[in-house]
């Protein structure tokens, strides 16, 4: 079954659940059919993983919470 454009695989984590991250750091890696997009943090703090590697996401849908 084909994923539509707006999902991706969560490919991986480069940080661990708990862990403090700055703002722009890069904590993620989705794959979207072939193509791999990094994620950033967005602000400083801790991070909360949501969604497991490999795990089907959502464009714009949240992986992770950074308090």
């Amino acid at each position: 079954m084909e994923k539509p454009d707006t999902e991706g695989i969560l490919a991986t984590w480069f940080v661990s659940d708990g862990a403090a991250v700055a703002a722009d750091q890069l904590i993620a890696e989705v794959q979207v059919d072939k193509v791999s997009a990094d994620v950033v943090a967005p602000v400083a703090g801790v991070i909360h993983l949501l969604v497991p590697e490999e795990a089907v996401v959502t464009q714009g849908a949240p992986i992770a919470r950074i308090d």
